[in-house]
């Protein structure tokens, strides 16, 4: 695998990224289902798994660079089997809506980890850590991906800012509380 072609593919796992955090932002606004605080720790972890991601577009692929995302996504999956867990007796509705049948905190732990085989997998191929190829200028793909994904996190930061203001979250929010402290 060529450097070009790794930086692709993170380019891609960072539009996979986006899309996660896209969708549970759009569940916030439009289904007005505010996140709880484990389900605020899968977006957290969900951003720092394009850690990894976004040095390998800046820098170049680095092993370690996968090892950041590696040990996010184990933690991330660590988190949302948490939730799972707290879910799983016959009879509990679960927390917020379903998507496609499972809520996303489920959807979150297959994410997480099948960004642990996806990254397995890509540190299979030895050849995109020569420093003899380097990295040729980052194209606007990538770059595009690395500001989407920065940007829904910011939105995700602010989002999360008005729901707990400069408190604990709530276990079941309602409302946001910096909004509600306003007004």
């Amino acid at each position: 695998m060529t450097r070009s072609l790794a930086i692709t593919l993170n380019a891609l796992g960072l539009y996979a990224i986006a899309l996660v955090l896209l969708v549970a932002f759009g569940a916030q606004l439009i289904l007005q289902e505010l996140p709880c605080p484990l389900c605020l720790l899968q977006r957290i972890q969900f951003a720092m798994l394009a850690v990894g991601p976004i040095l390998n577009i800046r820098f170049g692929p680095r092993p370690s660079h996968y090892a950041v995302s590696l040990l996010t996504a184990a933690a991330g999956a660590a988190f949302a089997s948490r939730q799972v867990l707290l879910h799983i007796m016959p009879g509990d509705a679960g927390y917020g809506s379903a998507l496609l049948g499972y809520h996303y905190y489920t959807w979150a732990f297959i994410g997480f980890v099948v960004a642990v085989v996806a990254l397995a997998v890509m540190l299979l191929f030895d050849a995109q850590f020569k420093e003899g190829d380097k990295a040729q200028a980052t194209g606007g793909f990538a770059r595009a991906a690395v500001w989407l994904v920065l940007a829904l996190t910011a939105l995700n930061v602010i989002s999360t800012l008005l729901e707990c203001g400069f408190a604990a979250c709530p276990d079941n929010p309602v409302t946001y509380e910096l909004l509600k402290r306003a007004s």
